[in-house]
């Protein structure tokens, strides 16, 4: 009988008599009788029990032991239940789907059933028609998907945004672990926010700051970004959506500022896109994949830079605003169905999946450098003082022959920690190289830095940034042949801005380390 809880080792020790028992629903019983285990059973995946006892929480293997007692599930027709809460935009959209893809390639045949507008249910039956698996979705927001996940009502949140810290503190307390930790957080798909207008407004791009503005209300105008002398009409997601508290988090928590009063909140992408695109006074963030027929605004700087949410500039972080779509689970086993499932979206099947329904995918795509002509134009003519000839004549020398990965690195702000989709790359990058895909190949990691301090500083701070990168692939690669593979590091700091210096978010994507590739 294995047991996955250190608690259990008074179970070997103590027989559980009747009369010290209170009022249980299972019994586990092991086949010679030796230990016997009473409680409440709190969940069985297939192959595994979970029961609350005297001794807490314990985690049993069902191969070593008999149940008895009216909570015991049904053995011979067990089906696996798993309950995902959260936002719509990955529960009505994207997740229908990735579970049709999932029933396709395991031979499942696959029924849909509208409960109700804010429930859905999936049933997963084999060829005979006995129904293996049940998923059920409920779609509410961002907040009461972790606030299910924290309860124990749901097995999977889906949000669009990271968890708090006081989410974080309380899924400890609860016994559900580090929600931050490895493999309870996933980047499943990546979107955008982006500045919307109707079609009619003459305004073509916005800064970042000017956004600001614009959402704290200090800009009402706008002849003030060089549109009509008419008032703005400023519009949002709800306070409650995880878009809602990423266009806050995002635009004005860097600049100090809160979002005006008399901004007007929409449920859903659907109903901002309308609404927004009828009226031609109206500015708002939205979500890539629900721009509808509004009209997308570039991102401006004062330097010349100007950046669309294009698939590739999402992909890489090179836009600012990016949105990632994460779920989490709690720290303890899903069904064996479920655990198939979670391992499929990692599949590259599942990623085109994520594309074709409207989301940017995190495969790692190969950029030639003919392509990339902008940005090393862009390197020249934003060249500082300390940023000289030979410098950039180094940098075209040794980036030359490769070709630059779209998987790339960022920390979060004042952090040495990767951000949420690096993390989530640094997995990807670390699962290909353990399938052999760079064998006999080159990986440069090369570090960029802004333009804040004097230049050689910033090219050390630049490679360290990229050893810490290497590291932290490396370490997630525990099945590569590290030996077939060529790890290299270069850094060029300040060399290739891919944003203005003059805010925090252009600082923000100025800092980062990318992966080349020959």
């Amino acid at each position: 009988m294995t047991i996955v809880r250190a608690a259990f080792f008074a179970a070997l020790s103590f027989l559980i008599l009747p009369g010290f028992a209170r009022a249980q629903d299972v019994t586990l019983r092991s086949h010679d009788g030796a230990v016997e285990i009473s409680g409440n059973l709190l969940g069985f995946d297939g192959e595994f029990y979970r029961v609350d006892t005297i001794y807490g929480e314990l985690t049993v293997d069902g191969s070593g032991v008999a149940c008895e007692g009216p909570g015991c599930p049904d053995l011979e027709h067990y089906v696996a239940r798993l309950v995902f809460s959260g936002a719509p935009t990955i529960g009505r959209v994207l997740m229908p789907a990735l579970i049709e893809a999932f029933a396709s390639r395991g031979n499942y045949d696959v029924t849909r059933e509208d409960l109700s507008p804010q429930e859905l249910r999936f049933a997963l039956n084999q060829g005979d028609g006995t129904l293996v698996g049940e998923f059920v979705f409920r779609l509410t927001n961002t907040d009461e998907g972790f606030a299910d996940l924290l309860a124990n009502e749901a097995d999977i949140a889906m949000t669009l945004r990271e968890a708090r810290q006081d989410e974080i503190t309380r899924a400890r307390e609860a016994g559900l672990g580090n929600l931050m930790a490895a493999g309870q957080v996933r980047v499943l798909a990546l979107d955008a926010l982006i500045p919307v207008v109707a079609p009619s407004n003459p305004v073509q791009d916005i800064s970042l700051r000017e956004l600001a503005q614009v959402l704290s209300g200090d800009v009402t105008n706008w002849a003030a970004l060089g549109g009509p002398d008419a008032p703005i009409d400023v519009h949002l997601w709800d306070a409650a959506t995880g878009i809602g508290q990423a266009s806050v988090d995002q635009v004005l928590r860097p600049e100090g500022r809160d979002v005006l009063e008399r901004v007007q909140r929409h449920p859903d992408g659907a109903t901002f896109a309308e609404t927004v695109a009828s009226d031609p006074f109206a500015i708002g963030l939205t979500t890539r994949s629900e721009q509808g027929n509004t009209w997308e605004l570039a991102l401006s700087g004062d330097c010349g830079f100007a950046l669309s949410a294009t698939r590739r500039a999402v992909k890489t972080e090179d836009y600012p605003l990016t949105a990632p779509l994460f779920i989490y689970l709690p720290a303890r086993r899903l069904p064996k169905l479920g655990r198939e499932f979670m391992t499929y979206l990692r599949d590259p099947s599942a990623q085109l999946v994520i594309r074709r329904a409207g989301f940017v995918d995190q495969t790692p795509e190969e950029i030639e450098i003919n392509a990339q002509g902008d940005r090393f134009a862009n390197a020249i003519a934003q060249a500082g003082t300390e940023v000289g000839l030979e410098e950039l004549q180094r940098m075209v020398r040794v980036l030359g022959p490769l070709k630059r990965l779209t998987t790339t690195f960022r920390f979060e702000a004042g952090s040495v920690r990767l951000d949420a989709q690096s993390r989530s790359n640094a997995e990807q990058l670390a699962r290909a190289m353990e399938l052999g895909h760079y064998d006999a190949r080159r990986l440069v990691f090369v570090g960029f830095s802004d333009g804040d301090g004097p230049a050689g500083t910033n090219r050390d701070i630049a490679l360290r940034r990229a050893e810490t990168v290497q590291r932290a692939v490396m370490r997630a690669a525990e099945t590569a042949n590290l030996e077939r593979i060529g790890l290299e590091l270069d850094a060029f700091g300040e060399a290739m801005p891919m944003a203005c210096d003059d805010t925090a978010w252009g600082r923000q994507v100025n800092r980062r380390v990318e992966v080349w590739v020959r």
